[in-house]
């Protein structure tokens, strides 16, 4: 049932992208492996979701990994891309049965493991039909990479044109975007469609970004007045 929010329900947050930072010193405040910091981020990525429908939001974009992550040490990447298999595997099957749609937004090629571009596809396939909410997975993926791509085959006119040649067209711009563990960087997110998104920076590092912490952050962003280069009261 979704949270009653009938007072502002015109400046609700419909459309939510998130950057998910800080599960490495999460990690190591606790003496634990950078690993088991992802692990913990994955887990709140479910727990967040699920708040997500409850919450009215329609969208939600989790940054899961960038083309810069692959130059992490080798150890790490390993384990996230096994954390990710594991991910899918579990999780799809779970999601479906409760009408998430999933979407791997970025590019889909080498040096991704042939085997997670296969789990991806399918795991869209089975849950192309489902409108509870769209669960929007950038992996693999780089804002600037994503226009650059766009532009190699984009031979129209218009802003509506060159967002079909996007690697997700049906991703809408997102109302917010949420930043944790304090740092205040787009970080090459989703750089074309957070033109005008408002932007809230949370000091909490993601695995420690609760069910509380969102609804603050919603409520933040329901006070604000989007103006998309206007003047106020205009």
């Amino acid at each position: 049932m979704a949270t009653d929010q009938s007072d502002d329900s015109g400046r609700r947050a419909r459309r939510v992208a998130i950057i998910t930072d800080g599960n490495g010193r999460w990690a190591e405040q606790r003496g634990l492996d950078v690993t088991e910091g992802h692990r913990a981020g994955a887990e709140n990525v479910k727990a967040r979701l699920r708040d997500a429908v409850e919450l009215g939001i329609e969208q939600l974009a989790i940054y899961a990994f960038s083309t810069e992550n692959w130059s992490r040490s080798d150890a790490e990447v390993a384990g996230l891309m096994e954390l990710f298999r594991e991910y899918i595997e579990r999780e799809t099957p779970e999601l479906h049965e409760e009408g998430v749609r999933m979407r791997f937004v970025g590019r889909r090629g080498d040096p991704i493991p042939p085997d997670i571009i296969e789990q991806m596809e399918w795991a869209e396939r089975l849950t192309a039909d489902n409108r509870q909410i769209t669960f929007f997975i950038p992996f693999n993926y780089g804002g600037r990479a994503e226009i650059v791509d766009a532009a190699r085959s984009f031979t129209g006119t218009t802003e509506e044109e060159f967002r079909q040649h996007l690697y997700a067209p049906d991703l809408e711009d997102p109302d917010l975007v949420i930043r944790t563990s304090g740092e205040q960087r787009l970080s090459n997110y989703l750089v074309w469609q957070t033109a005008y998104s408002e932007f809230v920076v949370r000091d909490e590092l993601w695995p420690d970004f609760d069910r509380g912490v969102f609804e603050q952050t919603l409520a933040e962003y329901a006070t604000r007045r989007r103006r998309y280069g206007g003047r106020a009261g205009a």
